[in-house]
């Protein structure tokens, strides 16, 4: 893996519009879908959304400050975490940076520091790429009747994923 000037941290209220239009530019500009700033109440409110119990939102950004990448883990108040919000600029995708390898295994280490047993996520069946990325990380796909009943499900998602930590 190439070093590069790249920063994890926690969210704070200075990223949110760059949260939001990295988000936005990614979902709608690059796959298509069609969700907008409305479907997605919780960008507004990461803070007591996402930073609440258990749970944290962090950020990937460069040596000059522009966000480039974010993931978030939502505590559901039970044994396990539910990922969400991973996305990754363009620019910085890919085995050598590994800016979304970090981002996860930031996320990986809290949840497990913080008592959790088991990670699960929602993703749509377009995005191969995506999907590749978790099952090389040992994350195995689920059928949708095996999610724990406190699983926060997006409309949206159609492919669902389980990591035992």
């Amino acid at each position: 893996m190439i070093a590069y000037p790249i920063q994890i941290k926690p969210y704070t209220s200075h990223y949110q519009q760059q949260v939001i239009d990295l988000i936005l530019g990614i979902q709608q500009g690059e796959f298509g879908v069609p969700l907008t700033i409305a479907d997605q109440p919780d960008l507004l409110i990461i803070e007591s959304f996402y930073q609440a119990g258990r749970g944290n939102f962090w950020c990937a950004v460069t040596e000059t400050d522009q966000l480039i990448g974010t993931i978030s883990l939502i505590d559901v108040g039970e044994d396990f975490g539910t990922i969400r919000k991973m996305f990754v600029h363009a620019d910085y995708r890919g085995r050598e940076l590994g800016t979304a390898t970090r981002l996860l295994h930031t996320l990986e280490t809290h949840a497990k520091v913080n008592g959790m047993n088991a990670l699960y996520l929602g993703t749509l069946d377009i995005l191969t790429a995506a999907q590749r990325f978790y099952v090389k990380n040992n994350y195995v796909l689920i059928d949708a009747s095996t999610l724990p009943e406190a699983f926060p499900r997006m409309r949206v998602d159609n492919r669902f994923f389980r990591k035992e930590l």
